[in-house]
């Protein structure tokens, strides 16, 4: 959360607005917005600036506080607790039919002290009444910030609730700058300990991502893990492995258990420059930060969260909120990217993490990894978003994710920036030797967004429907927290906000909609009375719903800890397990449990007990990367493709290597190739008798590593018998033209070694390729040569050339295209291709595939003649592999064909298309690629925010001198239709990776992979009987990295196995079933026969070692 400091407007206008500006509520929504006139709640979180203390001084000035509910009188009604940042906190006691009471007075509560943020409700003393933690922050002056813990001390004749602030007794009055805290239990000794989040209030400007500072720790602004010991809090962070450094900046903190082993760990949310913190329970009172080994990226600035089961697997999944606006307006008028370059100048010495401004959604794979699928989910882009509740809004049986939304100032407003950053501004500043921040109040826009409320779709799928919910007026919310306020068995949800008040939201789900559900009350033993930490799972219709209790979670929030379980139409269940918290860990099963009531169960009842025992899993490859001799690694080159092409929004330069396979030394045993990027070399591996494979020297290819291999396959080009090597260069550094972009051809002598045969393709065929695809295709007895054009260096967007060369039949190759294949040479920006007997008449045709490009079919007529013949309709995608296999078993051959898949900012149909416009639009030389892409509203908007178009086309920055000119423009809008007349324009309809199944006759079904094949990009596919039951399976590899920014990074596939049934259709099994898990970005992959006919698999990987994989 990058800020720039400010203050707020009168707060009554503000309010008005944000209760009439353009709000107009729907009819009958399923979440009842309640008036305090009602509901008796007369409260307003009011944040009034000063002189002394304001956002420019205080940077988390506006970031609101907490709600926590939960029943403190023990009348069987839930209560609501709200936190304002300099008011007065309020306790509503619930008297049911929706009426509360304020008995703040009463309670022993009304203690005003300094700046208060979060609240947790815990019964820290084990008396079975919930106390209330109010925590506190803030550079208020004279304020000591100490946190109050207000022990309950049970109710009087009236049922009032009374309370006493013993911090001090309990060693709870920490002095930090705290956002919240959380209790739980981490050590299983049967007492809540505690975790407090702090977050430091420094200049950001004043680090300079210093490395350092990570372990050192800051008694302000540093994270701390409290233990209970007998009733006094002991601070264990240094031995417990807790970070407390004064960079942690802490807004979120979830607790869950996220292995299975029932021990609960830590995700931390960090705001600014420093990662997230993702804490595994090591079971013997210490934590490891595991954040880099098992998540991929994260948010860069992240806010609040929550942990729940999204997928009903029985796994729990991370989400994390952040600042990424969805409308282009807000987009292009709040929010700026890092430099691709700067972004990894951060990540030198791996001291910083993958981080990038959106929310994320971290699919728990199962296996100490995670998948974020925040694009895919729908759920990447929220604005200004604090807290993230997951529960079930309707009790269909899957869980829903509510978003609280809002700034009251908008800080990083992009002009308000630089107006503030005017040099005239800051000497006038230095000029009167002090600031008078009411100087720039009015220049800074506050303006109320929405809350989101993402429904589940059943398939990793969100979709927000705030708005007919009736959760989408817009306001300042912050703190949020759900709890069923009038037992009817739904959740009902409230709302803290800035300056206005609360939403006070009553569920009607059990009225309209009738869903079962089954409320459950825990009742624990010991010192942990609530069960904390106890994970309870419902079976039932093939289902299974599984919570765990920990009421701390969101923004500063606490939930009621009754768990209330949706059950859709189900109305009974086959069992509900429950799995009570250590020491000892007990389990109970209760059996054909009724729906539609509440259970409370108690922990003195369990009678079983839970013993962590990881899957024992039988997977069918396993890795043998010890059989490999010899340095097998991958070195990129730091060539940055966006320094020259800014508009750009992925590399072309890291789409190596390839692997050729091929017995080169005649002695029936296969060996390999690897293509090395430029100062790289190819890599020449032979396969020994006990099937190790060994490198052997090459020293023409060493010669020859100033070009990058893009591409590569074995073929005896002279008839001699021996394996010649054919390798494409690529890179995308060159220029068209240059020696360096020339296909190369070395001659095998027999034993494996090679020579280049610099006469065997015409000099004037350079081009910066893609692939190369060998095949006698006109039947004369030598092979023939596909190369693939990808790119125009330096003019993304322009068409390269591709090219048919034909055997001469003495190994030497002629440019043919023209003659023998019209339409070939320029069909677009190729990434890969194959021959295949399409049709069935025992000729091979030409399959292509290409960025931007539709699938296209030339058929081989035959006397060396390629005629093009089919074009699937609206296929235009981002194809980047394709691999031949006949999937169903009816003998012709269907094709598999990698994309970039649904997982990223890229989404397309047949009738919103993402665009590229590419055209010299300033007469200067350079070809301005501009993407454009569908936004929610239906409007096609260009991608590139306004300082990157104009760094592109400078003579823009008169039509537009301020962001908010630009922003919500149309490309039809920047540009007048004379200078958009000529732009090639290319569409992308189609994204998902996907199979082209032969129909016969020309006739073709183009059908996506199961959703695990659209987590990311697919750059390598190996198809094959893996599980020998004589059906075809898939392997899928890819991710890539070398992205911009702003687009995020494709890192979510550790491989993806796809068991095929032999009719066309494929399911999913894990890396523990199939052995073959494969981080990083894989770019090939290859069966090669070993000995005694094993089967190897060979994964090459783009900047890394290459994997070998031994069927078992």
């Amino acid at each position: 959360m990058k800020i720039v400091l400010f203050t707020c407007l009168g707060l009554s206008l503000i309010f008005l607005s944000c209760k009439h500006r353009g709000y107009s509520p729907p009819s009958h929504p399923l979440f009842e917005q309640l008036p305090p006139s009602v509901t008796g709640i007369h409260f307003e979180n009011k944040v009034v600036p000063t002189p002394a203390f304001n956002v420019f001084n205080y940077r988390n000035f506006y970031n609101g506080g907490g709600v926590a509910i939960g029943d403190v009188n023990n009348d069987g009604w839930a209560d609501i607790f709200l936190v304002s940042n300099m008011g007065d906190c309020k306790l509503y006691l619930n008297k049911g039919r929706w009426h509360f009471v304020d008995v703040t007075k009463e309670s022993g509560l009304d203690i005003r002290k300094g700046w208060c943020t979060g609240v947790a409700m815990a019964d820290v003393n084990g008396d079975g009444l919930p106390d209330i933690y109010v925590c506190h922050s803030g550079y208020l002056p004279g304020d000591n910030r100490k946190n109050q813990l207000f022990i309950n001390l049970g109710v009087d004749k009236n049922g009032i609730p009374h309370f006493k602030d013993e911090a001090e007794k309990y060693g709870l009055a920490d002095q930090g700058l705290t956002t919240d805290a959380i209790f739980f239990d981490y050590d299983g000794d049967g007492d809540l300990d505690c975790f407090m989040l702090n977050n430091s209030f420094r200049a950001i400007g004043t680090f300079a991502n210093d490395s350092h500072l990570r372990n050192v720790r800051d008694s302000l602004g540093g994270d701390r893990l409290y233990r209970n010991d007998h009733g006094h809090f002991t601070d264990v962070s240094d031995s417990a492995g807790i970070y407390g450094s004064v960079i942690g900046f802490g807004l979120g903190v979830n607790v869950a258990d996220l292995n299975g082993d029932m021990w609960p760990d830590i995700y931390v949310s960090n705001d600014f420059f420093e990662k997230d913190y993702l804490y595994i329970n090591q079971r013997n009172g210490k934590f490891e930060e595991a954040s880099d080994q098992e998540l991929g990226h994260i948010s860069q600035s992240s806010m609040g969260g929550d942990i729940a089961d999204i997928n009903n697997d029985g796994l729990m999944d991370i989400f994390t909120t952040d600042m990424l606006p969805e409308s282009d307006y807000r987009l292009k008028t709040v929010s700026q990217f890092d430099d691709y370059k700067y972004d990894n100048a951060k990540l030198k010495n791996n001291y910083f993490h993958h981080q990038f401004m959106a929310n994320m959604l971290q699919l728990n794979n199962g296996d100490s990894t995670f998948s974020e699928i925040g694009e895919l989910a729908g759920v990447s882009a929220t604005d200004w978003s604090w807290g993230a509740l997951i529960f079930d809004f309707n009790n269909d049986g899957r869980k829903d994710i509510f978003v609280s939304n809002g700034i009251y100032r908008d800080v990083t407003n992009q002009d308000f920036l630089d107006y503030f950053s005017n040099a005239a501004n800051m000497q006038r500043a230095m000029e009167t030797k002090s600031f008078n921040f009411e100087q720039y109040e009015q220049k800074i826009p506050s303006v109320p967004i929405a809350n989101y409320a993402f429904v589940n779709q059943h398939n990793l799928r969100f979709k927000n429907e705030a708005y007919p919910l009736g959760l989408a007026m817009p306001a300042f919310s912050n703190g949020a927290a759900y709890g069923d306020l009038d037992n009817d068995g739904d959740l009902d949800l409230v709302v803290n906000n800035v300056n206005g008040p609360p939403f006070i939201y009553r569920n009607m789900t059990s009225e309209r909609l009738h869903h079962s559900f089954l409320r459950i009350k825990l009742k624990g033993k010991g010192m942990n009375t609530f069960g904390i930490g106890a994970k309870v799972t419902c079976y039932g219709g093939g289902q299974q719903f599984m919570q765990e209790e920990m009421p701390q979670r969101g923004f500063e929030s606490s939930m009621d800890p009754t768990l209330v379980f949706g059950l859709g139409k189900l109305k009974q269940l086959d069992s509900v397990v429950v799995i009570w918290p250590g020491p000892d860990w007990e389990m109970q099963t209760l059996k054909n449990v009724k729906a539609d009531q509440t259970l409370t169960l108690n922990q003195k009842d369990a009678k079983g007990h839970f013993i962590f025992q990881p899957p024992v899993y039988h997977p069918l490859f396993e890795p043998a990367d010890h059989l490999i001799v010899g340095d097998i690694t991958h070195r990129e080159d730091q060539y940055n493709d966006f320094q020259r092409e800014r508009l750009m929004q992925s590399m072309l330069s890291t789409e190596g290597p390839k692997i050729a396979v091929g017995d080169i030394n005649g002695d029936g045993r296969e060996d390999f190739f690897i293509g090395g990027a430029r100062d790289d070399r190819g890599k020449v591996f032979i396969q020994l008798p006990d099937g190790r494979f060994t490198r052997i020297p090459e020293p023409a290819l060493d010669k020859d590593s100033l070009y990058e291999a893009i591409g590569a396959a074995f073929a005896d080009i002279d008839k001699d018998g021996k394996q010649d090597l054919i390798i494409a260069s690529g890179g995308n550094e060159d220029q068209i033209g240059a020696s360096l972009l020339r296909p190369r051809v070395y001659l095998n002598d027999g034993h494996g070694h090679f020579t280049r045969d610099e006469n065997a393709i015409p000099p004037d065929v350079s081009v910066n390729a893609s692939c190369v695809k060998v095949c006698d295709y006109n039947g004369d007895g030598y092979p023939d040569i596909f190369l693939g054009g990808r790119d125009v260096p330096g003019s993304y967007g322009l068409t390269p050339k591709s090219y048919l060369l034909v055997n001469d039949e003495h190994g030497h190759f002629k440019d043919e295209t023209n003659e023998l294949a019209p339409g070939l040479q320029n069909i677009g920006m190729v990434t890969d291709a194959c021959w295949a007997d399409v049709d069935g008449d025992g000729k091979p045709d030409l399959i292509v595939v290409g960025e931007w490009m539709p699938i296209t079919i030339f058929k081989n007529m035959g006397g060396g003649r390629l005629k093009k013949w089919i074009e699937i309709p609206r296929s235009n995608g981002w194809w980047n592999c394709i691999q031949e296999a006949d999937i169903n078993g009816d003998g012709k051959p269907d094709f598999i064909i990698g994309n970039i898949g649904l997982n990223s900012k890229f989404k397309a149909d047949a009738t919103h298309p993402v665009q590229l416009y590419v055209k010299d639009f300033d007469n200067n030389g350079t070809i301005d690629p501009i993407y454009t892409l569908y936004k929610s509203d239906g409007k096609s908007y260009p991608f590139a925010l306004r300082n990157d178009l104009l760094m592109q086309i400078p003579s823009l920055q008169k039509k537009f001198p301020h962001y908010s000119d630009y922003a919500g423009k149309t490309i039809q809008q920047i540009f007048t239709p004379e200078q958009l007349k000529g732009a090639i324009v290319r569409n992308a309809y189609d994204m998902p990776t996907s199979v082209l199944i032969n129909k016969g006759n020309g006739k073709f079904e183009l059908k996506p992979l199961p959703l695990r094949a659209q987590f990311s990009p697919v750059y390598a596919i190996y198809a094959g009987d893996m599980d020998g039951d004589g059906k075809v399976d898939l392997f899928l590899g890819g991710n890539m990295y070398s992205v911009k920014p702003q687009v995020g990074r494709y890192d979510a596939s550790y491989g993806v196995f796809l068991k095929g049934d032999g009719k066309g259709n494929f399911k999913y099994l894990t890396p523990e079933q199939s052995g073959l898990f494969v981080r990083g970005e894989v770019r090939d992959v290859k069966e090669i026969d070993g000995p005694n006919g094993k089967k190897f698999l060979l994964v090459a990987r783009n900047n890394d070692k290459v994997l070998l994989f031994e069927e078992k």
